[in-house]
């Protein structure tokens, strides 16, 4: 077996075996692909088994440096960096290649990734896009209610789904259970209670306490793919960024109570995060207002002004 054998043997077991994404697998076999290029160039022979053992964290540094050169930035060095590790790791698997070295290499540091909330104007664009395209009527309720708890509440898709009969009537506020089971209460709005109950009077299923709120075509508990999917096709439909996803919703919901002057602690506690960092990375907090909440709420400031 040589090298190619091996590249293409990792990358089945990848799209058959793992099932990964058409989108990963890509990048994945681009980066490695590209290694075995800059290999093949750098050694000038063909790469067998036994190259890929010798290969030593020297050699990888010198293929990002290139891929540095060319524009590549951290995120895509450390994906490069993941992409060879794993296929490391399956040569090694097979018992063809065991290489230390790229055990050792380690991918870069990476900022906190910056979330990209909806609009305002998108936020509404999407509530009313719902309302039309969702073929049957109670369908088409149905991902109005589930939008808009979404963005008028901050919840994540895992806790909105996982609501049960027993909570409806909503009141006007109710107590999710989050990540690790940590319980906060969340105020929801007339607009989200009227789109809900309007979802339950259509309804054809559902009878008990124990059912869910919001179910599929088949009767059974709604799944995430399902509201995922419904987001694709209302921003493909809007001309909205990919990063428009459910989660989204929850962004732009802190996010635009904190453009029009949420407390930072409130959202916090709204949100259900842990720590005030994880909500200043959440909402995308500016130096300014951070200043400005600084200055409002800071005895020291107060005093000075």
């Amino acid at each position: 077996m040589n090298a190619a054998q091996a590249f293409q043997a990792w990358r089945e077991n990848m799209t058959h075996v793992r099932r990964l994404s058409t989108k990963t697998v890509e990048a994945y076999t681009h980066d490695v692909g590209g290694f075995l290029q800059f290999l093949h160039q750098h050694r000038g022979e063909d790469i067998d088994l036994a190259a890929l053992k010798d290969v030593v964290a020297g050699d990888v540094r010198g293929w990002l440096a290139i891929r540095r050169q060319d524009g590549l930035g951290p995120r895509g060095v450390a994906r490069a960096v993941s992409a060879l590790r794993t296929f490391y790791q399956f040569m090694e698997k097979q018992g063809w290649v065991e290489n230390v070295s790229i055990r050792r290499v380690r991918p870069p540091k990476l900022p906190p990734s910056i979330p990209k909330p909806v609009s305002i104007s998108g936020a509404q664009a999407l509530l009313e896009e719902a309302e039309i395209i969702g073929g049957e009527a109670w369908v088409a309720a149905r991902n109005v209610a589930i939008l808009t708890l979404l963005y008028g509440a901050g919840l994540r898709i895992s806790e909105a789904l996982g609501l049960n009969r027993s909570a409806l009537p909503l009141a006007e506020a109710i107590i999710i259970t989050g990540k690790g089971n940590k319980q906060r209460v969340v105020p929801i709005l007339p607009e989200a209670r009227d789109a809900i109950d309007a979802y339950i009077r259509l309804c054809p299923f559902g009878a008990v306490k124990e059912d869910p709120v919001f179910f599929g075509a088949r009767g059974k508990r709604l799944h995430p793919r399902i509201v995922q999917g419904l987001m694709q096709h209302l921003r493909r439909s809007l001309g909205l960024p990919e990063s428009a996803t459910p989660h989204a919703l929850r962004h732009a919901f802190a996010t635009h109570l904190l453009a029009a002057g949420g407390d930072l602690r409130a959202i916090q506690e709204l949100l259900g995060h842990a720590s005030l960092s994880t909500t200043q990375r959440y909402t995308s907090v500016d130096e300014t207002h951070l200043l400005s909440v600084y200055e409002r709420a800071h005895p020291r400031a107060k005093s000075q002004g």
